[in-house]
């Protein structure tokens, strides 16, 4: 566990959290997109998770002028991507108003954080609110477009996130009070991916998500990414692979057992879902086909329900 971190200047209105871990390669281009927001109330908080080589700011060459608006903290041990960033929100003041996540070797769109917060700003006042995005995919030079992220059309929802998420970490984006649920949900669990676990947790407490359709940043392929981009053939053949070898059901396996544990934190509505979703997994084939259809778990597109009907029948849900 790292000290509490506490806001450098009252104007930063956003903590960015960044997550490295020998991430030398591309790290200064990603800082470089960050430095040149159009949204300036920002600090970054940069959380080396015991890298074989740590960061150094000076061979960095930022700028001095910039050195004041970034920290950098190093772990004492590894703590895996999910839990560095999770930790990292304990861990950061909350006098902050919002907490975006950004991995290593992106490229932000020079507007992403100043979208992200008026998109939240249109949240009730009080209510848990999450920004997350699309992204463009490049190469590892981030000089040619390879694709998009997936388009998702139908409203974010509890009943989606639990066999689905729609969002990057490294395009989210919370609201302070986002922000507190997640550090009360996240004491002592064990979950998949923390960008998985916010969609679920902040639609679960009936929270505000936004899932913007127009991609925020340029997202590298190459050989040291942890989670490949996820819209070729191969990708999608390699998911139904996974579904019949039982990763999805493990997957939910770590997830549900996580939920479970969180109940207090969700809406009476999205409980009775999680319970459906529960039962239907240790139920026969006709009451496991009604609690699912009951529940209404959904993927969002056609080819999704089509695997989830699938994975349903086979129980490797």
């Amino acid at each position: 566990m790292v000290k509490h971190l506490q806001k450098k200047e009252i104007e930063n209105e956003t903590a960015v959290i960044l997550g490295f871990y020998n991430g030398h390669v591309f790290i200064k281009s990603q800082l470089k997109s960050i430095f040149n927001q159009t949204h300036c109330a920002f600090h970054i908080f940069l959380y080396d998770d015991k890298s074989t080589n740590p960061i150094d700011l000076d061979s960095l060459k930022i700028g001095t002028q910039n050195y004041s608006k970034i920290s950098i903290q190093t772990r004492r041990n590894n703590f895996g991507f999910a839990n560095n960033f999770l930790n990292a929100l304990l861990c950061i003041s909350d006098e902050f108003e919002y907490f975006a996540f950004s991995d290593q070797d992106d490229v932000w769109y020079e507007d992403k954080l100043e979208s992200a917060i008026d998109a939240l700003k249109k949240s009730p006042e009080g209510t848990p609110a999450l920004y997350c995005g699309r992204t463009e995919i490049t190469d590892a030079a981030c000089e040619r477009t390879l694709g998009f992220s997936p388009l998702f059309n139908k409203p974010p929802s509890f009943a989606n996130a639990i066999v689905q998420n729609i969002g990057g970490g490294n395009t989210m984006v919370l609201n302070r009070s986002a922000k507190d649920l997640m550090v009360k949900a996240s004491m002592d669990v064990n979950i998949v991916s923390h960008d998985w676990w916010c969609y679920q947790i902040i639609t679960g407490a009936g929270g505000y998500v936004v899932y913007d359709k127009e991609p925020c940043l340029k997202y590298r392929q190459h050989e040291s990414n942890l989670i490949g981009s996820n819209n070729s053939w191969r990708a999608r053949l390699a998911r139904i692979c996974g579904l019949f070898r039982g990763r999805f059901r493990r997957w939910n396996d770590i997830n549900l057992k996580a939920l479970s544990g969180q109940k207090h934190l969700l809406t009476s509505e999205n409980r009775k879902i999680l319970n459906d979703v529960i039962e239907a997994r240790q139920s026969s084939l006709f009451k496991r086909l009604y609690l699912c259809k009951r529940s209404g778990i959904n993927r969002q597109t056609l080819l999704g329900n089509f695997g989830l009907f699938f994975a349903v029948l086979l129980n490797r849900v």
